[in-house]
């Protein structure tokens, strides 16, 4: 179910890009003031203002309790995504590429920008968890091997010894060739072998964890400015409206 959702948001996205860099091959100024041109607008419109319905329902808890007793936050959250990259796609139809005015051109740009940002920081910050939980099952795995193999080196201090030489910084760059041959007598997976293999596991799973973690913190800060930049979206309709309606629209008259 979510990868299915993720192919068909991650198509509409394309389409939304694709059909954002279709001036440079269309434009028709005319089609924004034309009857299916207001339909396209009015329709984009209508589809932006269901994203800011499902935020009140997330965040408003008399109203989460009486919207969720008839529908889950998860089929919510799906509307919330489907509407959210749809109306900037009606909205860049809606323009005919027609873009002249600033007004239009900051309310097209907004849309891509928000409809993209909420791309990326869904499926993005939901594979950094998912990976970042994986990692850390296999680091707790890998803790419990090393700690199997310390106690078996615990019983063999000459095979233990073969690691000290190599405690430093530069010589733990060398010690897979020299404990590998070291321990070659005793089979390619001696207690010293096992242990020099599962220090470097873990510790180049440490580094993953810890980048991925302060991967997960910088996008944590996604959501703040996804929100800031959809309420900036939401004070740009108004105007674009009322500056159309001035100038007349062409199939009401």
């Amino acid at each position: 179910m979510i990868e299915r959702e993720r192919a068909i948001v991650t198509g509409l996205v394309v389409l939304l890009v694709v059909l954002a860099l279709g001036f440079y091959v269309h434009r028709d100024p005319r089609f924004p003031g034309s009857l299916a041109g207001g339909v396209l607008g009015i329709s984009g419109a209508a589809l932006m203002l269901v994203p800011l319905a499902y935020l009140f329902i997330k965040r408003i808890g008399f109203l989460k309790r009486a919207v969720t007793g008839a529908v889950s936050m998860r089929t919510l959250l799906a509307i919330h995504i489907y509407a959210g990259v749809l109306g900037p796609i009606l909205g860049v139809l809606h323009s005919g590429h027609k873009f002249q005015s600033p007004l239009g051109i900051a309310l097209t740009a907004m849309m891509i920008v928000v409809a993209l940002s909420g791309f990326v920081g869904r499926y993005l910050m939901k594979r950094l968890s998912t990976d970042l939980r994986e990692q850390q099952q296999l680091l707790a795995g890998l803790r419990v091997a090393y700690e199997r193999t310390a106690a078996e080196l615990i019983k063999e201090p000459e095979a233990a010894g073969r690691l000290r030489p190599f405690a430093g910084f530069f010589s733990r760059l060398a010690a897979p060739f020299f404990v590998a041959k070291a321990g070659a007598t005793a089979g390619p997976m001696s207690a010293p072998s096992r242990a020099l293999r599962l220090s470097e596991s873990m510790a180049d799973l440490e580094y993953a964890i810890k980048t991925h973690e302060l991967a997960k913190s910088t996008f944590g800060r996604w959501l703040a400015c996804h929100i800031i930049i959809a309420l900036i979206l939401y004070a740009l309709p108004p105007p674009h409206i009322w500056s159309g309606w001035s100038f007349g629209i062409r199939w009401l008259t």
